[in-house]
């Protein structure tokens, strides 16, 4: 069995360096029993390696299923201050509504609250900081695609995209992604050549 034979024939979404470089893979030295099947390994320092395959794997699925829904029917939910560079470049590139900060309950459920959003879609940056609107999405039966680290639970949540949902390198390669691909997949780009934005201009500063 040789891992780089193996390596060669997955199609990255991005150069392997640029995961690699952007740490997309470290996760945290908490594992739960949830993000367990996508550890690799455990660093000698206790940090979890989560497996880069499967990141790429679930970050194409995730853009599909988002190129299925309508940009205005999606909502991004995301708290922690260093994706928020990240989320505005993608709701800028594809039109989809977001929500950056804290998101107080009821936004989804309570069409008397003044910023009242309906949405069919939710992606959620983090399941922790973000955990109000999966709970909300619950109620409502809206699927939830959800950014986890290793140290995240899965429940309530559709599609698990691993990754490390902390650092502003991983989180700008994770949207740059994204954001290609729903292009792609909605007709709007015919190839990666046509996508005109760096990873950089998805970087916090």
């Amino acid at each position: 069995f040789c891992l780089n034979r193996k390596m060669a024939e997955v199609q990255y979404l991005v150069p392997l360096e640029d995961y690699l470089k952007a740490g997309i893979h470290i996760g945290t030295k908490f594992r739960t029993k949830h993000m367990d099947k996508f550890v690799y390994k455990v660093r000698p320092d206790g940090l979890s390696v989560l497996n880069v395959e499967q990141i790429n794997e679930r970050l194409k699925l995730a853009g599909k299923l988002l190129s299925d829904y309508d940009p205005k029917d999606i909502l991004i939910v995301c708290r922690r201050e260093n994706g928020w560079k990240a989320v505005k470049k993608f709701a800028e590139l594809t039109g989809v509504n977001l929500f950056i900060g804290r998101y107080p309950p009821g936004v989804l459920t309570n069409a008397n609250l003044e910023d009242f959003v309906e949405a069919k879609l939710i992606l959620a940056a983090d399941p922790i900081p973000d955990k109000n609107v999966i709970n909300d999405a619950a109620k409502l039966g809206i699927p939830v695609i959800a950014l986890c680290d290793s140290n995240n639970e899965c429940k309530n949540i559709d599609l698990v995209v691993p990754g490390n949902n902390k650092g502003k390198k991983s989180l700008a390669v994770i949207f740059f992604i994204l954001a290609k691909e729903f292009l792609k997949n909605k007709g709007i780009i015919k190839s990666d050549k046509d996508f005109k934005s760096s990873i950089e201009d998805f970087t916090a500063e």
